[in-house]
C-alpha cells in the first residue's frame, strides 16, 4: 500500500484555503503601466516645471525625472534643449488668437496680439528667453509673425517697415516679459530689505543732487507706472511713429 505524502496534502489544502479567503479580500492592484513618452508630454511637462520653478531650472534631466525615465528617452523625441526651446515657444504661440486684419483698427489689433504673447510668457517665468535663443523653425511661431504682418500691411504700411516693426515689437515683448518675470520674484538686498519699487525710490533719493540733479528731481516719474502701463506706452510710441511715416509718404 502506497503511503500518501501528508506534507503535500497539507500544502495543497493551505493553498486552497488561501484562495477561498482571497475571494472576500481586495483583488491585487494591477501593475501601473507608464504612458508612452511623446513630444506633447515632454513639452507639457516642461511648461509645468517652468511655471513652478522658472525657465532657468529647466533641463532635459529634470524633465526625465518627472516622467520617470532617463534623458536618453527624451532625445529620441526631442533632439536637444534648443529644439525643446523652439517647441515651447511654438506651443505658447499656438494659444494666441489672431484677428482678421482691420484697416481701421490695425494698431489696436497689433497691441492685442503683443499683449496676449506677453501674458503667456508671464505665466511661465523666464520662458521668453527661449525666443531669443533659437531661429524660429516652428510653424506655430511663424504663424504669429505672419498674422502680425497681415495686420500691419492692412494699415497701409510698406512691407519692409512692417517687417522691421514686428521684429522690434517681438524683441520688446520678450525682453519686457523676461524683466517682469525677474521682478516678480525680487530678493532681499544685503541688508535684508525687499528690493522692490519703494526701495529703488529711496536709493535714488539718496543720490547727491549735485551729481544727479535730474534723477533726484524726477524720481517719481522715473519709477512711475502700474500694471503694464510702460508696455502699452512703448508699443503705442512704436506704432505712432510708424503711422507718422505713412503721413509723410509722398
Amino acid at each position: 500500500m502506497i503511503k500518501k505524502n501528508s506534507s503535500r496534502e497539507a500544502e495543497s489544502r493551505e493553498h486552497w484555503a488561501a484562495q477561498i479567503a482571497a475571494l472576500d479580500g481586495e483583488p491585487p492592484a494591477p501593475k501601473r503601466r507608464k504612458p508612452p513618452i511623446t513630444v506633447e508630454r515632454i513639452v507639457q511637462t516642461a511648461l509645468v516645471l517652468i511655471a513652478a520653478e522658472g525657465f532657468e531650472a529647466l533641463t532635459m534631466r529634470r524633465i526625465a525625472a518627472v516622467l520617470e525615465t532617463g534623458p536618453a528617452s527624451l532625445y529620441a523625441h526631442v533632439r536637444d534643449k534648443a529644439a525643446l526651446d523652439d517647441l515651447l515657444i511654438g506651443e505658447l504661440c499656438a494659444r494666441v488668437v489672431l484677428p482678421a486684419p482691420n484697416p481701421n483698427g490695425w494698431m489696436a489689433q497689433f497691441k492685442d496680439v503683443c499683449g496676449q504673447l506677453r501674458d503667456l510668457y508671464l505665466q511661465y517665468p523666464g520662458v521668453s528667453l527661449a525666443a531669443f535663443a533659437v531661429v524660429p523653425r516652428n510653424l506655430d511661431t511663424l504663424r504669429i509673425s505672419e498674422g502680425m504682418l497681415a495686420i500691419v500691411l492692412a494699415g497701409g504700411v510698406t512691407a519692409q517697415a512692417a517687417a522691421w516693426t514686428i521684429d522690434a515689437a517681438l524683441l520688446y515683448v520678450g525682453a519686457y516679459s523676461l524683466e517682469r518675470s525677474l521682478r516678480q520674484r525680487p530678493g532681499p538686498d544685503a541688508d535684508g530689505r525687499a528690493f522692490d519699487r519703494a526701495e529703488i525710490v529711496e536709493r535714488l533719493r539718496m543720490l547727491p543732487e549735485r551729481h544727479f540733479p535730474n534723477t533726484v528731481a524726477y524720481v517719481q516719474d522715473i519709477t512711475s507706472g502700474d500694471g503694464h502701463d510702460r508696455f502699452d506706452f512703448t508699443l503705442t510710441l512704436l506704432l505712432r511713429g510708424l503711422a507718422r511715416t505713412l503721413e509723410q509718404a509722398p
